[in-house]
């Protein structure tokens, strides 16, 4: 079973995601039931905040002075039932200028997949690993959509 947790940062949040651990579990309860998916036992959090947030969370970790969509901070830490996979922190400014053309609960689930998918292991830095991560979303994206 994979589990997440909320942490809201930034109020904004709550005007979209009024319940956002039942959100995220009842997607994540789909996502366990997935091929894929149904052996894992992962758990990570989420950090829901600002782009003034994710600005100073990207300086100091990745020493880029702008902000993001999404970061992924990875770690493995091991118990008899679980492993913890890592943090992810989205901003609510870009995930609600996207979901101007699409949809908010789209976009974040775009962001939250993505980050989850880095903590696991997913990354983009070629064209293959790109592929691979981006056709792993969308098939990830089309059983909650």
């Amino acid at each position: 079973m994979i589990r997440g947790n909320i942490i809201i940062g930034y109020s904004n949040w709550k005007k979209f995601l009024i319940k956002p651990n039942f959100y995220l579990k009842k997607r994540l309860n789909k996502l366990s039931k997935t091929p894929s998916f149904k052996k894992k036992n992962h758990e990570f959090s989420i950090l829901l905040t600002n782009n003034k947030e994710m600005k100073n969370l990207n300086h100091k970790f990745r020493k880029k002075n702008k902000t993001t969509d999404v970061l992924s901070f990875p770690v493995k830490i091991k118990n008899k039932k679980k492993i913890y996979v890592g943090d992810i922190a989205i901003s609510f400014e870009i995930i609600k200028e996207r979901s101007k053309k699409t949809n908010f609960f789209l976009e974040f689930d775009k962001m939250w997949v993505h980050g989850y998918l880095h903590l696991i292991g997913y990354d983009h830095k070629n064209n293959n690993d790109f592929k691979k991560m981006f056709n792993k979303e969308k098939l990830i994206l089309n059983y909650f959509h």
